[in-house]
């Protein structure tokens, strides 16, 4: 059988052709005495390249001087357009030299055919969430929330993706399918996911991957999942995977679901952000330089540029601090409020400067010739 994650309708024919003729002789004449009938738009190859039909299955016997068999279409179009095609198909009376008789045989509903399947999976799900309690639920909510802040949803990028206001600062970003995922993850009380909407992978999402100390994949439990789950590992390194119970989709699940779902990975970036950090009495003097702008700073999103004298040379918004370093600005002093990322670095270095201080390090390859700070090592934060 095809492949039918997206499959609506299969079209089933038979057909008999009075010669011998192969596979490829069969799906040739379906493709080439059909195109034109029904207009440009559904010639069978146009529809092919937009996914609306997928690849066409033949089965053959051959008898001395005889070619029966079957042949199965999947399309993913409305009935009207599932109809037409199979009676263009019917009109075809010849393969090759050879006359040919072609019958639709039925239009089947593919969909209809899973509706068992999701009525015993969802009997499945509400067997196993009806023997946990609701303060059992409650108090998983309660772990999670004390790890992400309530947040709210905003857009990512050029593309405006869909995401929760968290995904700017969190250490981790959780990547979605689409906005009712997001949506779904702010219930249960997780503001850093990102939708990436079926969207081309640009290098703002790549550069946001890169700056986080983890990247989590939250897809459905489909087929399709599968598939982009496939297309995001050879574009973004992905450290953690969580899919969606099979044959359920993420904003299908209920926050107590997703809670569960993603408890543990939550627990451990709540351990890796919380771990106790002493200040260095050798980091006073770039503390005292921190203290000085954070009460500013701090949620402001921006970055403040200071020579050795403390003189502000500039204020910008974070993702323009790149643009604006240069060697021989007289930068000593790099107070960011967000995350000191590789690409921030090897800026630093050309630019001179000494003292980097941020909220977060992403994993960073070298730092030689710069000191990097975070405002919770020097006591700050």
């Amino acid at each position: 059988m095809p492949y039918s994650g997206i499959v609506k309708y299969h079209v089933k024919l038979s057909f008999d052709v009075d010669g011998l003729v192969e596979k490829a002789d069969i799906i040739g004449a379906i493709f080439g005495q059909t195109e034109g009938l029904l207009g440009p738009e559904m010639n069978l190859n146009e529809l092919q390249k937009v996914s609306k039909v997928g690849r066409i299955e033949v089965n053959t016997t051959s008898t001395t001087n005889q070619t029966k068999g079957d042949a199965l279409i999947p399309m993913s179009t409305d009935i009207n357009t599932a109809a037409l095609i199979a009676a263009a198909i019917e009109s075809i009376d010849k393969v090759g030299p050879f006359q040919a008789h072609f019958k639709l045989e039925a239009i089947e509903d593919v969909r209809s055919a899973k509706k068992k399947e999701i009525v015993d999976r969802a009997k499945q799900i509400v067997q196993k969430w009806s023997t946990k309690t609701i303060s059992e639920g409650e108090e998983m909510l309660k772990d999670v929330q004390d790890v992400t802040s309530s947040g709210k949803l905003t857009t990512f990028g050029r593309e405006k993706l869909a995401c929760g206001s968290g995904v700017f600062e969190s250490p981790w970003v959780i990547l979605v399918e689409g906005r009712a995922d997001v949506i779904n993850l702010l219930r249960a009380g997780f503001d850093n996911a990102l939708a990436i909407e079926g969207a081309r992978i640009d290098e703002s999402i790549k550069s946001l991957c890169e700056s986080k100390q983890k990247v989590v994949a939250f897809l459905d439990g489909d087929r399709a999942g599968g598939f982009i789950l496939k297309e995001l590992k050879s574009l973004v390194n992905i450290d953690i995977v969580h899919r969606a119970p099979e044959g359920v989709e993420v904003e299908e699940l209920t926050p107590i679901q997703i809670a569960e779902i993603l408890k543990e990975t939550a627990e451990e970036m709540k351990k890796e952000t919380t771990k106790p950090k002493l200040q260095d009495p050798k980091d006073e003097p770039i503390a005292n330089v921190a203290k000085k702008v954070f009460p500013d700073l701090n949620d402001s999103l921006e970055a403040i540029a200071l020579d050795e004298g403390l003189n502000n040379i500039f204020k910008v918004p974070v993702s323009e601090i790149v643009s604006k370093l240069s060697p021989g600005s007289g930068i000593k002093y790099l107070v960011l409020d967000g995350i000191i990322t590789q690409r921030l670095i090897d800026s630093a270095k050309q630019a001179g400067i000494e003292y980097v201080i941020g909220h977060r390090t992403a994993n960073l390859k070298s730092t030689d010739g710069l000191t990097l700070k975070t405002f919770t090592e020097l006591g700050i934060a």
